[in-house]
């Protein structure tokens, strides 16, 4: 998701095949092309400017993910602007918290917690947990690192938080474990398949980031692009947008 993250082989656009094999089906013969969306840190403001969320609205992208918190200190100097912007422009904001698990867990979900203000206004997607380094933690000490920063940030949003990670790293780090199947999965796969590999016993991946090299208009530079599958619903309802009009 940053500088740090994890690279493998580049897809610089979604292929055909990705978009065709993951149409999102509203009502019986309705069918339209799944939500998409890209996710940005602070890396994606070059020479401090700022992104242009109306123009990645008008290229056709619902949704984007904004680095919020790393570790016990880092706020992204520009999760204020984003978010207010990504509001405005009617861009549904996810926000997600970079983990440092050799530092312990519930501070780091109450600095994400505080930073993000809850997560349960309109337009607002789960919370994100980022979990691509072990920060030298055996397989069993990791997974009760997760269990208990996941619970943590739950209690501090009263929202199921999404999971954010790469097959290989949670296959090795966290044993392929299968105790985290009721979060829902979004996964990193950049190898131009027609869906991404699914690790831990997860029956589904609800995003899938496709490529850490795609542009979109608004953003300077390269960018994570990801596309939502439809797993929790209607996107319109697990993104709070009916909050918009009060209607539910």
């Amino acid at each position: 998701m940053d500088s740090t993250r994890w690279r493998s082989t580049r897809v610089v656009a979604l292929s055909a095949v990705a978009v065709c094999g993951i149409l999102a089906a509203t009502t019986p013969g309705a069918v339209r092309a799944a939500p998409t969306g890209p996710d940005v840190s602070s890396w994606q403001h070059i020479d401090g400017r700022l992104i242009d969320w109306f123009a990645v609205r008008r290229a056709g992208h619902q949704f984007a993910m904004v680095k919020a918190t790393e570790g016990l200190t880092y706020v992204n100097p520009y999760f204020v602007p984003d978010s207010v912007l990504m509001r405005a422009a009617g861009v549904a904001r996810g926000t997600y918290h970079y983990a440092r698990p050799q530092l312990p867990p519930e501070p780091q979900a109450a600095l994400y917690a505080a930073t993000v203000l809850g997560q349960n206004g309109p337009l607002d997607l789960p919370p994100v947990l980022d979990l691509e380094h072990s920060g030298g933690l055996p397989p069993g000490a990791l997974i009760d690192w997760t269990h208990r920063y996941l619970n943590t940030v739950r209690a501090l949003t009263g929202r199921m938080p999404i999971v954010y990670t790469y097959p290989n790293f949670w296959k090795t780090a966290m044993a392929d474990t299968d105790q985290f199947t009721a979060y829902p999965l979004w996964i990193a796969d950049y190898r131009g398949n027609d869906r991404p590999e699914v690790p831990g016993g997860w029956p589904t991946w609800t995003f899938w980031q496709t490529t850490d090299d795609g542009r979109i208009p608004g953003i300077f530079g390269p960018t994570d692009i990801n596309i939502y599958s439809g797993a929790q619903g209607d996107f319109a309802g697990f993104a709070n947008i009916y909050g918009l009009t009060g209607s539910g």
